[in-house]
């Protein structure tokens, strides 16, 4: 087999995966009277994994189309966001309820699909060079989700914040700020290394076949 068709395969079973993770996690909470849409979103666990989906799904609709800039942009985006999301998983949320209680949800969504996403990225690298300035661009996103994160667990009656480290009870906005600063040097770092590898392999593949 091909590894054209490997990575067709691999990218429609991880579509399908990772949704059916996302709707069962959602069934778990509706069954029980937990789910709150809002607060359900607000996870970045759910987010990146969305967005590793839709970088997926472009790939799997029009596999012979042009990469654009913006396709690649997306693949790097779900390749940094879900690799931080993989990091944060281990090193900050150790033991911290994060309303996924099933098990195979949990390892799909925080370790699997992270690693799938990456690997797609080295193995079918970008066909547009990527830059220095695109960092900027990756990171948006980030950083538009902690301020509407602080602003919605501010408004919040509950005062519920989706992660404990963005919420200014346990130590105040000052170690809010700490925590949320390292976390972006972390995305810097994280999307350099992406852009960075994506275009070395694309470098050593100059003529990459379509998929």
């Amino acid at each position: 087999m091909q590894t054209a068709q490997i990575q067709r395969i691999v990218r429609n079973l991880s579509i399908v995966v990772v949704l059916a993770a996302i709707i069962a996690q959602a069934k778990v909470l509706a069954d029980v009277g937990a789910f709150d849409v809002t607060r359900f979103f607000a996870f970045f666990t759910i987010l990146s994994n969305l967005i590793g989906v839709a970088a997926f799904a472009l790939l799997v609709a029009r596999p012979k189309a042009p990469r654009t800039r913006g396709v690649e942009l997306l693949r790097a985006g779900a390749a940094v966001y879900l690799t931080v999301t993989f990091f944060v998983v281990i090193f900050l949320l150790s033991g911290v309820d994060v309303q996924l209680q099933l098990v195979w949800v949990d390892v799909v969504l925080h370790k699997i699909f992270p690693v799938i996403v990456v690997l797609d990225w080295l193995l079918d690298p970008p066909r547009v060079r990527l830059g220095t300035r695109d960092i900027a661009t990756l990171i948006v996103f980030p950083l538009a989700w902690t301020g509407l994160t602080m602003v919605r667990g501010a408004v919040d009656p509950a005062k519920w914040y989706p992660y404990p480290f963005l919420n200014p009870a346990n130590g105040g906005y000052g170690q809010v700020l700490v925590t949320a600063v390292a976390i972006t040097i972390g995305f810097v770092a994280i999307s350099a290394a992406i852009i960075g590898l994506g275009n070395r392999r694309r470098d050593a593949q100059p003529e990459p076949h379509p998929v």
